[in-house]
């Protein structure tokens, strides 16, 4: 899946490489659809028909074909580049103000703007007319002399591609487009395209016309300043007997206002088919006999933090489909090696899988220690004792070797209890508490605090002692894409000074950031129930039971984590549902389907061995939690 450098491995290159060769064939066909719709006449329609005709054979057309087919290169590229299995989700503002001003967030808004404007070039040039070129000749009314004047209707245009690219720069970031999320649902790649098209239709015609209405009003009170600027900069006269469209009556007028929508809806199906294609590639199924078993093998020598995440997700991805329709691997499962017995394979599979989920019972644990404290981390002593009592019944669980490289997923930044601030468990997640961009707040979560500040030492007062847990997490280092909201909060309706005028909290972002890598978790859950589930009657050698208590107990304790951390504030509302948005949302509702998928792990598990459960050893307070599954009153 990639290289030995941490860069894209061959799978996901060869994906990418046939997402961008169905964009570049499909390019085509949606510039047909745009001349058409470009040169539309309702009353002449032979000649519509018969210039269009022409207008595709043209020399231009070919040319500004081969412009947008580099377009679709880079877009593609870009998609590779900055695609994410775990999504960045911001837990403050500032952290938003911050990731925005990243250089390389930078250098990619740059990039959009460019092709933004080169797309905008070829919609001119398709369009024609008055459209065509950046310099006319016109006449000046004082000599008479023919010059050449700037054409402010193809300037419109080029200057509305670049504000349209940056809009997609930062949409893109800010409503994760590229984050990469796996259907749980499986579809052949024909029938998942043709389903999401109108999807990404609507979404272009939505977008472009918000593009529209945002550009307009800045060119309304800001265009006189670029026009001059360019016109002095190449020379170019300013006519004077034409209407600018830095005015009221030069901006409403419906052909100017049509050709920049068909254009931006153009210029955005172009990239949001790129992204739809990359997104169905990446994600297909890889069918490949012994993928899990060989992640595990793999997992045993050093590799680099990138390559074990994609490895894992494939890996569980494989393991959640031959729990459940594979008998023939199942079988290779529960087999056990020859010469020796052993269940090499159960145990390997079996411990990744219960790291996995004991890793996030530690993480939701030190979350909950966080807000009791009231958002101040309790010592070392405490949160130790606090986490024996929650994990005292699975020792085991705890003991078993956890994956030895840290997620790039978001997670808590509080101090956990193991090993302090900077333990495995929030290593990646640490906020840099000596950045510009780190509030007071940021810095008395972990411990640093202003002498000045009446959080400074021991806090005396009960109406301080009462406040609001002060919930924060952090992303992680180079997946961390957030965008700054002021050039585009017009297209969500969200001012500057409201998005940046304190340093609150987002509500659910620390929500969302605990179980933001938990599709892993939903496969391990289902793959390890099905498996367990199988032994039943699959199991011959019974190297399944040998671990169930600490299936079961760790399948509990996560559970009690689950339903603790549903009764924190903001925890349990459901997100507001987008009118149209190509960014994957899907991440704001993983700890609803975590929590449905653990049940029903443990229904899988309860329902299929009975009555047997009773000869389990177990703690007494496992059992009873079980009992209730087993009544079906859970």
């Amino acid at each position: 899946l990639e290289d030995s450098a941490g860069g894209p491995g061959p799978v996901v290159v060869w994906s990418a490489v046939s997402s961008i060769a169905w964009s570049v064939l499909l390019l085509p066909v949606t510039a047909a659809v745009f001349v058409l719709l470009s040169r539309f006449s309702l009353f002449h329609p032979i000649q519509w028909i018969s210039e269009c005709t022409s207008l595709l054979t043209a020399s231009s057309s070919i040319f500004s074909l081969v412009v947008l087919c580099g377009v679709v290169l880079i877009t593609g590229l870009f998609n590779l580049e900055f695609y994410t299995l775990v999504p960045s989700i911001p837990c403050s503002r500032m952290a938003l103000l911050g990731t925005v001003l990243h250089p390389r967030q930078c250098v990619h808004s740059l990039v959009y703007c460019t092709m933004g404007m080169l797309v905008m070039w070829c919609a001119s040039v398709t369009i024609g007319g008055r459209y065509s070129t950046l310099g006319i000749p016109c006449r000046q009314s004082e000599s008479g002399e023919v010059v050449t004047c700037l054409n402010e209707y193809h300037l419109f245009l080029l200057l509305a591609g670049a504000f349209m690219g940056y809009s997609h720069s930062f949409l893109g970031v800010v409503q994760n487009m590229y984050y990469v999320s796996f259907q749980p649902i499986q579809q052949y790649k024909y029938p998942r395209f043709k389903g999401c098209l109108p999807m990404v239709v609507k979404c272009s015609v939505i977008q472009s016309l918000y593009s529209a209405r945002n550009f307009a009003a800045l060119y309304l009170f800001f265009g006189y300043a670029p026009k001059t600027w360019i016109s002095s900069t190449l020379h170019l006269q300013i006519d004077s007997s034409l209407q600018p469209l830095d005015s009221l009556t030069g901006l409403l007028e419906f052909s100017l206002l049509y050709h920049l929508t068909i254009s931006g809806t153009f210029l955005y199906f172009t990239w949001y088919l790129t992204v739809l294609l990359f997104r169905i590639y990446v994600t297909e199924v890889l069918k490949c006999e012994g993928f899990i078993v060989g992640y595990i093998k793999a997992n045993d020598i050093t590799l680099v933090p990138v390559l074990k995440m994609n490895l894992m997700f494939f890996a569980l991805q494989d393991l959640a489909l031959l729990s459940q329709h594979s008998l023939s691997r199942r079988l290779e499962v529960f087999s056990l090696s020859q010469p020796g017995g052993h269940p090499h394979n159960w145990n390997a599979i079996s411990r990744e899988c219960l790291s996995l989920l004991s890793e996030l019972t530690q993480r939701l644990v030190a979350h909950q220690d966080a807000v009791a404290s009231n958002g101040r981390v309790k010592s070392q002593s405490a949160s130790s004792d606090t986490r024996s009592a929650s994990l005292s019944s699975s020792e085991d669980i705890a003991e078993t070797p956890r994956l030895g490289v840290p997620l790039r997923t978001p997670g808590s930044v509080f101090k956990s209890s193991v090993g302090g601030v900077h333990s495995a468990l929030t290593a990646p997640f640490t906020p840099d508490v000596d950045s510009p961009f780190s509030s007071p707040a940021i810095r008395r979560l972990v411990g640093q605090q202003e002498p000045l500040s009446p959080w400074f030492g021991t806090v005396q007062s009960p109406h301080i002692m009462r406040r609001g847990p002060k919930l924060w997490s952090a992303s992680t280092g180079e997946t961390a894409r957030l965008k700054l909201t002021f050039t585009l909060s017009l297209n969500h309706g969200f001012s500057l000074s409201k998005m940046f005028s304190s340093n609150v909290q987002l509500p659910e972002a620390s929500s969302q950031a605990l179980f933001a890598d938990s599709q892993v978790h939903i496969w391990a859950l289902q793959g390890l129930s099905h498996l367990v589930a199988a032994s039943f009657s699959e199991d011959q050698f019974g190297v399944v039971q040998t671990t169930l208590p600490n299936i079961l107990s760790c399948l509990v304790v996560l559970l009690e984590a689950v339903d603790r951390h549903f009764k924190l504030p903001h925890a349990s509302s459901k997100p507001v549902r987008a009118v149209c948005r190509m960014g994957d949302s899907t991440y704001k509702t993983l700890r609803f389907a975590l929590r449905a998928a653990l049940k029903t792990a443990i229904y899988k598990i309860t329902t299929t061995f009975g009555e047997h459960l009773n000869a389990v050893n177990i703690s007494t307070e496992h059992r009873k939690r079980l009992q209730q599954f087993l009544e079906f009153k859970e």
